[in-house]
């Protein structure tokens, strides 16, 4: 279980970055930002789950500016955060939200096909009026 530590070291990286996001980063690659941070225990490297709005192919050439410029990125939270190490930077592209995106279009299709779905519209004869 992460300690109090963990979580503010998590959110300030994830604040931070963010910023330098929407600071650094052009509009015509979309809105990229930071969903998720995790630390090592150490707090010596930390995985950021970078997401952005658009179709894939623009979500992918995000992602890949932003892999580009990981190293500029590492040196501006070097100099944005004060901490004693500046965790080790690994960027990961979060597709969570096309996943559960993904998921809902599945349950439609399976609830327009669901012989349940049918009988809900029709009206319950046993329904007083």
């Amino acid at each position: 279980m992460p300690n109090l530590r963990h979580k503010r070291v998590r959110e300030l990286l994830k604040r931070e970055l963010n910023e330098i996001f929407r600071r650094e980063f052009p509009v015509e690659l979309g809105l990229i930002s930071v969903s998720e941070v995790g630390v090592s225990n150490d707090l010596h490297s930390a995985t950021v789950f970078v997401s952005s709005i658009g179709d894939e192919k623009g979500q992918h050439k995000a992602f890949r500016a932003v892999r580009k410029a990981a190293g500029k990125i590492q040196g501006q939270i070097a100099q944005a955060v004060e901490l004693r190490y500046t965790p080790r930077l690994k960027f990961v592209m979060d597709d969570a939200h096309n996943r559960g995106d993904r998921v809902l279009h599945i349950l439609d299709e399976l609830n327009k096909k669901s012989p349940l779905a049918n009988v809900e519209n029709e009206e319950d004869p046993f329904e007083d009026d």
